[in-house]
């Protein structure tokens, strides 16, 4: 028990940090299936510029861009091979290079100046759908966010394709690509807003985010904007999907309100309330009241 002011202040001050250290591990971004990195862990590839810092000698620090075959010239070394290391295992190298002759303990330090050998893909249902780079630690909520968020006909879903190992990604793979794609992962966008963090993956090479669009719903009748409208979530009730269409008119019947529903190829005329659930393809029907 905390008795006493000054016990309280500490054991408030412990709870504090306790509570701090839980909500850090928390928001750790999950990959598919294995554990991410952070940019310590990002591969080199053609095309990427690298930082490179030695703290003994200044001269040799600079940006170096790789070339197609995955090398670059680095002074005093000559040619050095990065493409296909991550960036410690690269700053290793680099400082085992240094220290053959050069220097007695170098100092090294690498980062992405620019990335370009890598890449994600953006479709469906975004702002600005297309092809954009792979940071050292991007995350599925950044990358969402880079394609400018999702349209107001986004369903609450994406998807996360991860292509088969050993395949060149050179376009979006796409869900049922089956031969195409090793890993799917399906993520709930609302749970993610909300801060469910555990379902921001941490992307790799080649993924592809697809947004798909949301099913519709339809309302006509005695309702102020007729029309299609996207049914976001799947306990939308009647008077809320009345609400998309600007509500009721004065003129209409709230409780006549039917709905025409496929089920099995057939169509059925339902009449419903208003606080009942309405489903994906629906056509809500407000009719004119009597006088």
């Amino acid at each position: 028990m905390c008795s006493g002011s000054v016990r309280r202040v500490v054991c408030l001050a412990a709870a504090a940090v306790l509570a701090f250290a839980v909500a850090s591990a928390a928001q750790a971004p999950q990959t598919l299936q294995a554990g991410g990195g952070g940019q310590g862990e990002y591969i080199i590839g053609p095309l990427d510029v690298l930082s490179i810092t030695v703290w003994e000698s200044p001269d040799l620090s600079g940006k170096f861009s790789v070339e197609a075959d995955g090398s670059f010239t680095f002074p005093l070394i000559g040619r050095v091979k990065a493409g296909g290391l991550t960036l410690r295992q690269f700053e290793g190298e680099l400082k085992a290079k240094l220290a053959d002759g050069y220097f007695k303990n170098p100092q090294v330090s690498v980062a992405v100046e620019t990335y370009r050998s890598q890449r994600i893909f953006i479709v469906g249902e975004v702002r600005n759908p297309g092809t954009y780079p792979l940071t050292g630690d991007m995350t599925l909520i950044e990358a969402i966010a880079r394609a400018g968020s999702t349209t107001p006909n986004a369903s609450l879903e994406a998807i996360v394709v991860r292509a088969a190992a050993g395949r060149a990604a050179e376009g979006p793979t796409l869900p049922g690509q089956q031969h195409a794609a090793a890993e799917t992962r399906r993520v709930n966008l609302r749970d993610l807003q909300s801060g469910a963090l555990s379902e921001n993956l941490a992307l790799r090479d080649g993924d592809t985010i697809f947004v798909p669009r949301a099913e519709s719903i339809y309302v006509f009748g005695q309702v102020k904007n007729p029309g299609a409208y996207a049914l976001q979530t799947p306990d939308t009730t009647v008077l809320q999907a009345l609400s998309l269409a600007g509500g009721v008119t004065d003129r209409g019947a709230t409780n006549r309100i039917r709905i025409v529903r496929v089920v099995k190829g057939a169509k059925q005329e339902l009449k419903v309330k208003l606080g009942d659930r309405v489903q994906p393809g629906d056509t809500i029907i407000v009719p004119e009241r009597f006088f």
